[in-house]
């Protein structure tokens, strides 16, 4: 057993981020100014993106793209009930309502024929517009986005990917987060929380079809015409004028200031991601006791999350007293997600039961995250897999 504990997802930080943040409390600009406009220009270059706005979390990126489409009361907006809240949680703070569909048992993402259905039948129903869907890349591996395309041409809806786990992901040799040009409003949002690939504390972007970012643009600071930097600094004016009933979601140059110097450092933490996932797999692959999971071949996963799903029937305990002993063990792990369908809000307001999502429910019963950062030493590694094996050999059935 480990004599201190194993965090399960700090954020990697060097000697240029923490310059950067005080070269920037030095300066006459710590909110939304020149650092924010570099980050972003960094961002979409990097993904091949057209242009990018940075906000203060994922959950804005998908906040003001909802509200650039219009999306509002009597729309239907696709998600999976395997995400995080905000997923929903922005449909409902337009006014509009969220649909829940299952999953692939396989990746995790929202299953495209579930959504085919489930749309059908809202369709049929006649009470709501369908209006967009928000396909979640869980742990970073991208959905299958021709099939979601298809579906976003057959049905007239936008297609706003929740990316949270997502950078740097690609499907079919493009990055998520670049655009497709196939006559669908597009967008896909990112997050830069604590625990992400790439972190500024707390930060989020939107990327997608240009004419929907200008448009969120103006909805991500009260609606106005300028934002500070534009009637502050040299040769800006003061005036604006407020052309949206806008939110308050920009990000601030000390958030792009971690920014900058992270997305530099992105494609060493993910080689590093990926020799973690390796190890675990390696090792776990031939137990029959545990599924590893996949990356198919036509994606290359951002490895967000290393999600390892016990095969119970094989066990003599559960889920969570397989956590706990991982715990007592000093390892620190998590369960991503517990299903929108089980939380009392959703589950009350839309009458939701498990046997609704069978597929999620099952998973999300035998799921566990394991620690997946570029900080674990291979040491790490080593402790993270002898506490997973000894459990497993010694509640074997």
């Amino acid at each position: 057993m480990r004599d201190t504990f194993l965090p399960f997802s700090p954020p990697s930080l060097g000697e240029a981020e923490i310059e950067e943040v005080i070269d920037t409390l030095r300066s006459d600009w710590i909110t939304t100014g020149p650092k924010v406009k570099r980050f972003e220009a960094d961002f979409a270059a990097y993904l091949g993106a057209p242009d990018a706005l940075a906000v203060f979390s994922c959950t804005d990126a998908l906040q003001v793209a909802l509200a650039a489409l219009g999306v509002g009361p009597g729309d239907a907006v696709f998600t999976t009930t395997m995400t995080f809240c905000a997923s929903a949680h922005v449909v409902e703070h337009l006014g509009a309502t969220p649909i829940l569909v299952d999953i692939d048992a396989t990746s995790l993402n929202i299953d495209p024929l579930a959504l085919a259905k489930v749309i059908d039948e809202v369709k049929a129903e006649g009470r709501l517009t369908p209006k967009a869907m928000i396909p979640v890349h869980h742990s970073g591996h991208p959905c299958e986005m021709d099939e979601l395309f298809a579906l976003a041409r057959r049905h007239n809806l936008a297609v706003i990917e929740d990316a949270a786990h997502a950078v740097p992901a690609q499907y079919k040799g493009g990055m998520i987060g670049a655009p497709r040009d196939e006559g669908v409003p597009h967008g896909i949002a990112f997050s830069f929380y604590a625990t992400k690939n790439l972190t500024t504390a707390e930060g989020g972007m939107l990327t997608g079809t240009p004419s929907l970012v200008e448009e969120a643009r103006l909805w991500a600071l009260h609606g106005m015409s300028r934002d500070a930097w534009k009637r502050y600094g040299k040769g800006g004016s003061w005036f604006y004028e407020v052309i949206r009933p806008g939110f308050k979601c920009n990000m601030t140059d000390l958030q792009a200031s971690l920014g900058i110097h992270q997305l530099k450092r992105l494609d060493g933490f993910q080689a590093r991601r990926r020799e973690v996932v390796a190890a675990y797999s390696a090792a776990f692959a031939a137990m029959p006791e545990l599924q590893v999971p996949v990356e198919r071949a036509d994606v290359s996963s951002a490895w967000h999350l290393y999600v390892l799903r016990l095969n119970l029937e094989t066990l003599t305990i559960d889920r969570g007293a397989f956590i706990d002993l991982l715990t007592e063990a000093n390892i620190g792990v998590s369960v991503h997600f517990i299903p929108l369908h089980m939380h009392p809000f959703y589950r009350d307001k839309y009458a939701l039961t498990p046997d609704l999502f069978p597929v999620a429910q099952g998973e999300y019963e035998r799921m566990i995250s394991l620690p997946l950062n570029p900080r674990l030493s291979d040491a790490d590694v080593a402790d993270v897999i002898e506490a997973v094996t000894s459990i497993v050999v010694a509640h074997r059935a």
